[in-house]
């Protein structure tokens, strides 16, 4: 049995070093907490109303059975706005949705603050990084014709 567990570890490195893409698979598999949804097209004409804005979200989900610490954690998209995480622990199979807007921060909700839309109509990445810098989970998505307001992850 120690023997497969061995094999398993290196089969996973060799999978690094030929394809990015399986380690980042291999990495997101075990991730604590992964991006959930992203409800990028908030109902209504995009006129910046806080309101609008908080209709806009990215929503994080706790995959284990345990409280996971989020302090540090980033939230960015691709154009590299950044939620950074204050003192914050997501309870075990928790959700937390971060909003765009302003708003008072709660154990389920939580506000970037912004005056402006984050997540792109047609088409935006999300990915989220622990207090360390390592990627846990990405989510993508393309719209063109934005016909759609969310994407599940």
């Amino acid at each position: 049995m120690q023997r497969f567990a061995i094999f398993g570890t290196v089969g996973l490195g060799i999978a690094a070093l030929l394809s990015p893409a399986l380690a980042t698979a291999a990495q997101a598999a075990t991730a604590p907490v992964v991006i959930h949804e992203i409800y990028y097209n908030s109902p209504g004409p995009d006129h910046g109303s806080n309101a609008s804005l908080n209709a806009e979200w990215v929503q994080l989900h706790n995959r284990t059975s345990h409280r996971v610490t989020l302090t540090n954690w980033t939230l960015r998209d691709a154009a590299h706005h950044v939620y950074t995480f204050g003192t914050y622990t997501l309870k075990a199979h928790g959700y937390v949705k971060i909003h765009t807007g302003k708003g008072r921060n709660t154990q389920t909700n939580r506000y970037w603050g912004k005056s402006w839309y984050v997540w792109n109509n047609n088409g935006d990445t999300a990915t989220l990084e622990n207090a360390t810098g390592v990627r846990q989970s990405r989510c993508a998505y393309s719209d063109p014709g934005e016909n759609r307001a969310d994407k599940i992850c």
